[in-house]
């Protein structure tokens, strides 16, 4: 028993020395210096899908965690900056340095200027981090909860519950109102509700005073986008995907305004298919140090899941200043 014992606390600290390690991280500098709140994007080599969104910090490094094995690239697109895409990275699973990359800076050109406006994908505030969801066009047909998962800091665990730098317990808002929805049910919620729906994520890992101390591990509010277009309209999404499995999701965004008063609803469906699959190999010995046996476990776990999600509601405009 004692041997079973032992055998299970070193298994169980071995998963997590190996998540721990499951990162990639790396240091951003131009001209041997640090270059700080600078967006790092993730992309999977194969069709350059984005995988995470990092910052970098004070000393310019940034890093990614909780990583699947895989062939990675790294892109940084920053003002002043010219455009940088790594080499394909093959990904074990262990700590993987990308070590320091320079970014030279843009030339600068004195011929005739032209100005546009485009939101960077993400923006730091005096109180919070956000993130524009049109400004990446990878997230065109992915749910909610898949957006929210790229977002800096952010991880959503097998079981939907999500956490920010690591910690439980943060608070979720949506459009600045709680949700008060168990982890499992807001995941339901956000899996229901396609990307097309969402307009910013405002992080808060130091939130206001006015959140209470429910919010101390971090406050999220994820703000959908509203119509400000007079008279009746919609909009009607589909998006399908293939893998393995196939992944679908559709929308359909109906709103009336007239006046000062504004009817809105929606409704949203999304399918996902998924598998886990998992080979094991154990080796158990004995007091004498002997092999006593060997466990082999292979697994495959198919998994279809479905989630429905609708919404109404109206919006009144006391006076001019809140239009």
């Amino acid at each position: 028993m004692k041997t079973l014992h032992r055998f299970l606390l070193a298994a169980g600290l071995l998963v997590l020395a190996f998540t721990s390690r499951a990162q990639i991280s790396g240091t951003l500098t131009s001209q041997q210096q640090p270059l700080e709140s600078i967006s790092v994007s993730l992309l999977r080599a194969k069709d350059s899908s984005l995988v995470k969104i990092a910052l970098t910090d004070k000393a310019g490094q940034f890093q990614f965690t909780n990583l699947a094995a895989g062939s990675y690239r790294v892109s940084v697109n920053s003002l002043g900056f010219q455009p940088y895409l790594s080499q394909v990275y093959p990904f074990s699973g262990s700590a993987l340095s990308l070590g320091s990359i320079e970014l030279p800076l843009q030339a600068k050109s004195l011929g005739e200027v032209t100005v546009s406006s485009k939101k960077p994908l993400v923006e730091l505030k005096a109180d919070k981090m956000v993130v524009n969801v049109d400004a990446s066009p990878t997230n065109a047909g992915n749910t909610a909860l898949e957006v929210l998962e790229k977002s800096p800091g952010v991880s959503v665990d097998k079981d939907g519950n999500i956490s920010l730098k690591g910690k439980q317990g943060v608070t979720v808002l949506v459009d600045g109102r709680p949700s008060y929805l168990s982890g499992t049910d807001l995941a339901n919620l956000l899996k229901g509700m396609s990307a097309s729906q969402l307009d910013q994520i405002e992080i808060m890992t130091n939130p206001p005073a006015r959140f209470d101390a429910s919010g101390n591990s971090g406050v999220i509010n994820i703000k959908t986008k509203k119509n400000r277009t007079v008279g009746f309209n919609g909009s009607l999404n589909l998006g399908y995907g293939q893998g393995v499995y196939p992944k679908t999701n559709g929308g359909l965004n109906l709103n009336y305004r007239k006046n000062r008063i504004n009817l809105f609803g929606s409704y949203n469906y999304s399918y996902r298919g998924s598998y886990q699959q998992f080979n094991v190999i154990r080796n158990v010995f004995n007091q004498n140090q002997a092999l006593a046996f060997t466990l082999d476990q292979n697994g495959y776990m198919p998994d279809t899941r479905s989630a429905h999600s609708a919404k109404a509601g109206i919006d009144i405009t006391f006076s001019r200043s809140e239009e």
